[in-house]
């Protein structure tokens, strides 16, 4: 019996048309991607196709939409093997991100991939890409149980975690890469799939989140960098945390006006929690002077997140708990950091 896919199709480039008269790329309904990749009635795959409401080009891509995504997959769990969602580059890292969080212990792949130009043009990687996501969603191993069983990111014959991975490029084929951690496979000859690298199943039983807090900021520091500026990312009523990109291993400035600014959000029962700017590497509170004022403040460590990834964890654990720990951050809950 084949293996059953289900197909979502939340728009991006893959699936978009230049307009003629402006030259823009515009969304397409999903047929066209049917009509360009007919390949896909070839594979040994039951592929089921189906849309969320309203396909955007992914830099419009909203937290409502991750929720949606998470209302196909419960409903569909059940009839199929695996997922592949087909998505636009831009924001993919994040949405990757927050569906690892998002539904838990599944036991099942679901693999999101797009493309960097459109499968209407002759050199598209769209093909490839989405016709290795299928084959690798539907494998399985002599027992019939699936060979990835977590949210995945196929870009460029490359398999990666999903709340690992970032963009890395605008314009290459080669747009994705995970720093901090190896690939759980790759598409060559052969399709691998790296079975040490999965995410151990240690949950009893599958579950599906869906409140999101939304009042997580992100902010990147910078030499000379104005807070006065920022005063309003710094203010409880807007944000219950903030997610500060630090230089190096958790480096700030140490001047007063910084300091007092941070103080007294921290005071007021704001969360501050801090990850490197850097690609590799990891948080280590303390190790500079230049670090002690995120250890003064209690920084939750962020260790080697990426952005992606501790931004849409802080909306997933505050949206769980009114009293989020720092413990609840720091631990990992599916292999978003070591």
């Amino acid at each position: 019996m084949k293996p059953s896919v289900l197909l979502i199709y939340t728009g991006g480039t893959i699936g978009m048309m230049e307009n003629p008269n402006t030259g823009e790329l515009q969304p397409l309904k999903f047929d066209y991607i049917h009509q360009q990749i007919p390949e896909i009635q070839r594979l040994d795959v039951d592929v089921k196709p189906v849309s969320v409401s309203n396909p955007v080009d992914s830099s419009q891509m909203h937290p409502d939409q991750w929720v949606e995504l998470v209302d196909i997959l419960e409903k569909h769990e059940g009839e199929v093997d695996g997922f592949v969602i087909l998505h636009g580059t831009d924001t993919m890292a994040y949405t990757a991100s927050a569906l690892s969080f998002m539904v838990q212990n599944l036991a099942k792949p679901i693999v999101i991939t797009g493309s960097q130009l459109p499968v209407g043009v002759l050199r598209s990687d769209g093909k490839e890409n989405l016709l290795a996501a299928i084959e690798i969603a539907g494998k399985k191993d002599l027992n019939g149980v699936p060979l990835l069983q977590e949210v995945a990111v196929f870009f460029q014959s490359k398999l990666f975690r999903g709340n690992r991975v970032s963009k890395v490029s605008a314009h290459q084929f080669d747009a994705f890469d995970s720093p901090n951690y190896p690939l759980l496979g790759f598409a060559g000859v052969e399709i691998e799939i790296s079975p040490k690298q999965g995410v151990a199943n240690t949950m009893s039983r599958k579950v599906f989140y869906r409140n999101l807090d939304l009042r997580v900021g992100l902010l990147k520091l910078y030499p000379g960098i104005q807070l006065t500026a920022y005063s309003s990312i710094f203010k409880t009523e807007n944000h219950r945390a903030v997610v500060v990109e630090a230089f190096g291993s958790g480096n700030t400035p140490n001047d007063s006006a910084f300091a007092e600014i941070l103080s007294e959000y921290v005071r007021k029962g704001g969360i501050i929690a801090c990850i490197t700017q850097c690609t590799r590497g990891s948080i280590t509170p303390g190790k500079y002077a230049s670090g002690n004022l995120m250890v003064q403040l209690g920084a939750w460590n962020g260790k080697n997140l990426t952005s992606e990834a501790a931004l849409t964890k802080m909306m997933w654990i505050l949206g769980q708990h009114e009293n989020a720990t720092q413990a609840m951050f720091e631990e990992a809950i599916c292999g978003e950091s070591d």
